[in-house]
């Protein structure tokens, strides 16, 4: 049974039925955030599911955070955000997954100093297949040229 929101969104991955996927990467799948709580935010999710990052050691480690860096460095790229912050939390979803959140010049001021949790989720712009199809062709782009 899939206990999780990554352990269901990983095996839409594999099937092709999730439509936020970025991009295979060597650890598991990039996927756009829903909801697009800034620009770019993506979501690096690892296959097979894990509980935790302690739960890798080697390689498998080694492997999903030049992953999640990667990532972010497409982001960063594609998106123009001034930094990229990574967060690998766990607490709603006790699964590994690694948040990659652009940061842009553009945010409220109040909220740019602040970790995105703090930002208005119900108001943030839901993940949509057209509108947000660019973004993604992107960043999957950008890393597949390097």
């Amino acid at each position: 049974m899939h206990t999780t929101a990554i352990h269901r969104q990983v095996e839409a991955a594999r099937k092709g039925e999730l439509p936020r996927v970025v991009a295979r990467m060597p650890s598991g799948w990039a996927v756009l955030g829903d909801p697009q709580i800034t620009h770019g935010y993506c979501v690096l999710l690892p296959d097979p599911v894990v509980p935790d990052l302690n739960a890798l050691t080697g390689e498998a480690r080694r492997q999903f955070l030049d992953d999640m860096t990667r990532l972010g460095d497409a982001v960063l790229a594609v998106t123009g955000a001034e930094r990229i912050n990574y967060e690998i939390l766990g607490n709603v979803e006790p699964a590994l997954h690694a948040h990659v959140i652009p940061r842009h010049a553009a945010e409220d001021p109040a909220l740019r100093i602040k970790p995105v949790w703090l930002h208005d989720w119900t108001n943030a712009t839901p993940f949509d297949v057209t509108a947000h199809h660019a973004l993604l062709v992107q960043i999957a782009a950008w890393l597949d040229s390097r």
